[in-house]
């Protein structure tokens, strides 16, 4: 497996980051590799959602998901694995990918969300999401996240934000995948 760089976005106060190209026929999978996205406010969820080529261009494409979540706390104890009920059922809200993720200096989130078939004129498009955060209580949380894209239609654009206040920094890398 090779991947290419397609684009990089780096974050500076901005309420969300929209990839309205690049996504296209030309890789049958793409990777969005997240650095230290970090959240003006504290305690939020890294969230995002896709349009359907030739769509309304709302970011409101119908998405299914599940999560499960590793925790351990900065203090030793509270380790835990757990399936978490943020997951959405069949909903054009932004699905959360994190939760919980802090504010302080020391505190960001990182992973890699995988889009599969995303130009297929045919299937739903599946995705898996694998990141850790540095939360607002002083656990770190490794987030496994899966789910569908509901519709046929080539998904060209991807937004990505926090579920209340600004990314005030952090990179966004898209990748396609050979």
């Amino acid at each position: 497996m090779a991947l290419t760089l397609i684009s990089t976005h780096t974050a500076s106060a901005d309420s969300s980051i929209d990839i309205t190209s690049g996504i296209t026929s030309t890789y049958d999978s793409y990777e969005f590799h997240f650095v230290s996205l970090h959240p003006v406010n504290d305690g939020v969820g890294l969230r995002f959602q896709v349009n359907a080529a030739g769509g309304d261009k709302g970011f409101d494409e119908n998405i299914i998901s599940t999560m499960f979540v590793a925790t351990q706390a900065e203090s030793g104890g509270a380790d835990t694995l757990a399936y978490n009920s943020a997951d959405q059922a069949l909903g054009t809200d932004y699905p959360l990918l994190n939760f919980n993720t802090g504010n302080d200096n020391d505190q960001s989130c990182s992973g890699v969300l995988r889009l599969f078939a995303p130009s297929s004129p045919t299937y739903v498009k599946h995705y898996t999401y694998v990141g850790v955060n540095s939360s607002e209580d002083d656990k770190v949380h490794h987030h496994f996240v899966a789910g569908y894209i509901n519709v046929t239609a080539a998904i060209d654009e991807i937004s990505f934000k926090f579920s209340g206040g600004n990314i005030q920094a952090g990179t966004i890398k898209m990748f396609g995948v050979s």
